[in-house]
């Protein structure tokens, strides 16, 4: 190739007619390019998204493991206070009702 200077006739080529003749003569090498650029950001976005949905299920996981927690401790409030020394200490505390003994007690017959 030679150089082109001002005043001396030279060949001048231009780059972008060089790379369209090359791109038109090889066209199945830029197919072949283009798609291998297009499995490449295929993959890229993929595997983004796959952490992503792993983020999120990992986010999940952990507030299924504290919901799991909290359900638990109301199942151990709920089975305290649900106690039947404990409702009956609180009747006779503040409702001041008692269990009737066989005397209080009155049948009633039907006929």
């Amino acid at each position: 190739m030679t150089k082109s200077t001002p005043g001396k006739a030279g060949t001048n080529f231009s780059l972008l007619l060089i790379i369209v003749s090359d791109l038109t003569r090889n066209k199945l090498r830029v197919l072949l390019y283009l798609m291998v650029i297009a499995s490449a950001m295929a993959v890229i976005l993929s595997s983004h998204h796959n952490r992503q949905q792993v983020i999120a299920l990992e986010d999940l996981m952990q507030e299924k493991d504290e919901l799991d927690v909290e359900w638990r401790n109301l199942v151990l409030e709920q089975r305290a206070l649900t106690e039947h020394n404990r409702i009956e200490t609180l009747v006779e505390k503040q409702l001041d009702m008692y269990r009737p003994t066989a005397d209080d007690e009155v049948v009633v017959r039907l006929k």
